[in-house]
């Protein structure tokens, strides 16, 4: 009897051992293993950005030394996946490759890395593991998604419960000898000259170590009163999850496991939240190009303006004269994430008060958040702008000074965020120009130099916003 041919199991969005069906599955066959992550060339997978690269750094650090732990070794490689990767398990002389599936356009680039390896000879398994239903599992209307939400998590809910997370493995095979790789450092993934992730380095802990703390952090304390406190940005009322979730550090599963045994509202409310999640990939695994097409067609004819190059650029700075506006984008600028409440706040400020296209917007955000998944991104913005499924009615139009006085009401996430405003009372912090020249010389806020003006007054952006779905409506309406 002979002993099997080494596998080769192929991680991408899925960098942990817990919870890892196509790791767990190579490891089963008990024979010697390559575990490789590819730095994919644009072949139908959308490039990273750069803070989600400084976060891939990261994480394949905490896995090289998980796997370390266990005798193994991490090969890294770089280039077309669908050349790279048979070519790593014919060096291997690997008898079967393992991965877990993603969804959308990377369905496609997959199906090219299954065909070229197993014209190799090389079988070829995969696995669901990053969602807790795969898109095809909730069918909608002639072979289409499910575009209500509400639909959506009625047949969630109505399906089996996923199977319990897999443990980790207590041991690993051996690798192959004679397989190598580029290191970390070849692939370039951190920012140099300059080094603009100071922050992001102060606010994170990417890898599967950092994704059970950050649970168990918001298991201890962050769960209770989520459902009524996840509105409020200065609250530490969010799970953080996320970065994690998008580079698979820990699974959906492994989290409903964790939190399933809990009841209430926020229990509640914080499992639908993992549903949007989910509602959002079941989308793209429909509509793979979510990120480029308009999920309502009648927005193709949506008259998008083109607005002084100085607009865009105040509101990346986060320097567009409304506070909360202001406050997000330089969250977002400097720890590569924000509050999802100020996510809908800046995204409705850019499509709905500037006309901005929901495109550039989104194409900012994937550049800098650290969480930016090629579904949740792209569906985020389209919900905001109107023209995605299910999305919030074109006359909402978020009013910045209200939403700031609501949910940021002693102004706690704006003054740690916009210093520069800090010492004015709360009843002018949302809304500086209306304070009275006295208010703002003791407060030692110099309008126009110390911080902007706004950028567009809110009535007349709302008006003419309106207008402009009004056009897009007649022109619909006109074929």
């Amino acid at each position: 009897m002979t002993d099997p041919a080494p596998s080769l199991v192929w991680l991408r969005d899925d960098l942990r051992l817990d919870d890892n069906p196509a790791l767990s599955a190579a490891a089963g066959r008990r024979a010697p293993l390559v575990v490789v992550h590819v730095l994919e060339a644009n072949e139908g997978v959308r490039p990273l950005g750069g803070a989600a690269r400084w976060w891939l750094h990261h994480a394949l650090e905490a896995l090289a030394a998980s796997l370390a732990g266990l005798g193994q070794r991490l090969i890294l490689a770089e280039g077309p996946a669908a050349r790279v990767v048979p070519d790593l398990a014919r060096r291997a002389g690997a008898g079967a490759v393992f991965w877990n599936r993603r969804y959308g356009p990377a369905t496609v680039a997959d199906d090219a890395v299954t065909t070229a390896v197993r014209q190799e000879g090389i079988a070829v398994s995969t696995f669901k593991a990053n969602l807790l239903h795969e898109p095809d599992e909730i069918p909608g209307t002639d072979g289409g998604p499910v575009k209500v939400y509400g639909a959506f998590r009625r047949k969630a809910v109505a399906l089996p419960p996923p199977a319990p997370p897999l443990p980790a493995p207590e041991r690993l095979p051996p690798p192959v000898p004679g397989v190598d790789g580029v290191t970390l450092g070849d692939l370039g993934l951190l920012p140099r000259a300059p080094d603009w992730a100071g922050g992001l380095r102060e606010a994170w802990t990417p890898g599967e170590v950092g994704a059970r703390d950050a649970l168990a952090r918001f298991l201890d304390g962050g769960i209770d009163g989520y459902a009524a406190g996840r509105d409020f940005p200065a609250m530490p009322s969010t799970s953080r999850l996320s970065p994690h979730l998008r580079f698979g550090e820990i699974s959906p599963a492994r989290i409903v496991a964790a939190v399933g045994a809990r009841a209430g509202t926020d229990t509640a409310k914080f499992l639908d939240e993992l549903r949007w999640r989910e509602f959002a990939w079941h989308v793209l695994g429909h509509v793979p190009r979510m990120a480029e097409d308009n999920l309502r067609p009648e927005f193709d004819s949506f008259p998008w303006s083109e607005p002084p190059a100085g607009d865009l650029a105040a509101w990346r700075a986060g320097m567009t004269g409304y506070p909360i506006v202001d406050a997000g984008m330089r969250e977002l600028w400097h720890t590569g994430w924000m509050h999802n409440r100020v996510r809908m706040i800046v995204a409705s400020f850019l499509t709905k008060h500037l006309l901005i296209d929901w495109r550039v917007g989104e194409t900012w955000f994937w550049d800098t958040l650290v969480d930016a998944d090629a579904a949740n991104n792209p569906f985020g913005w389209q919900w905001v702008a109107g023209s995605g499924y299910d999305a919030q009615p074109y006359f909402r139009i978020f009013n910045p000074v209200l939403q700031g006085e609501k949910f940021d009401p002693d102004g706690a996430y704006v003054r740690r965020w916009v210093p520069e405003i800090a010492a004015l009372p709360d009843r002018w912090l949302h809304r500086p120009w209306d304070a009275s020249p006295l208010e703002l010389a003791g407060a030692g806020v110099r309008l126009g130099r110390d911080y902007p003006e706004p950028v567009i007054d809110h009535a007349f952006a709302r008006g003419r916003a309106l207008a402009a779905f009004e056009t897009m409506r007649r022109s619909a309406a006109a074929g």
